[in-house]
């Protein structure tokens, strides 16, 4: 899949903010992630469906507030019987193992904007836009909130090093960006 970012207009590569006289390891890195398949799966309230007959890549639907994962696949939990799943590669096939009878499945990939920060000081970039408490959250760990007033999902992908992906809605991807960028000024910051 090949398709137009909608931070193609804003993500520029570079170092930016407080970056001088700073060793570029310890710089918070921002990546726009595009190219990847986006899906929404959802069980309808009156399915009898068995979730443990189910599996997506070889990955087994968590029920709780964690993301399974494998090398190229994540399903993020996103609340009862709901839940992302993104990859970069095809997935259609295992997809249509979900009866229409029993899932909705909608494909998300040009509707939202992901954008990944990696680095030491990126809780502290959180902190700055969302009143949720990311001080206990780790690696598998997921979660829906706002930052600055837009609705964002964050996927909590490791902990060493620190790397946490933000969806957001495609319409607001620019303004997100802005946000996060803005946040990330006063610890330096690279685009990559």
């Amino acid at each position: 899949m090949s398709d137009i970012s909608s931070l193609e207009n804003v993500h520029k590569i570079g170092l930016f903010g407080d970056y001088k006289n700073k060793d570029q390891k310890n710089l918070i890195k921002i990546k726009v992630i595009k190219n990847i398949n986006l899906f929404q799966l959802v069980k309808y309230k009156n399915s009898k469906e068995n979730l443990s007959n189910l599996n997506i890549d070889g990955i087994k639907l968590s029920d709780t507030l964690k993301t399974s994962i494998n090398s190229s696949t994540r399903i993020i939990w996103m609340g009862p019987d709901n839940w992302y799943i993104y990859s970069n590669k095809d997935i259609g096939n295992d997809l249509k193992n979900f009866k229409q009878s029993d899932f909705a499945v909608t494909e998300l990939s040009q509707s939202r904007s992901i954008i990944e920060i990696e680095g030491d000081m990126i809780y502290e970039v959180l902190k700055k836009g969302t009143p949720l408490n990311v001080n206990n959250l780790k690696e598998g760990d997921c979660a829906n909130t706002i930052y600055n007033g837009i609705t964002v999902t964050l996927d909590f992908i490791s902990t060493n090093p620190n790397i946490i992906r933000i969806f957001g809605l495609r319409s607001f991807g620019e303004s997100l960006y802005h946000s996060i960028t803005d946040a990330c000024l006063e610890f330096g910051y690279k685009t990559i």
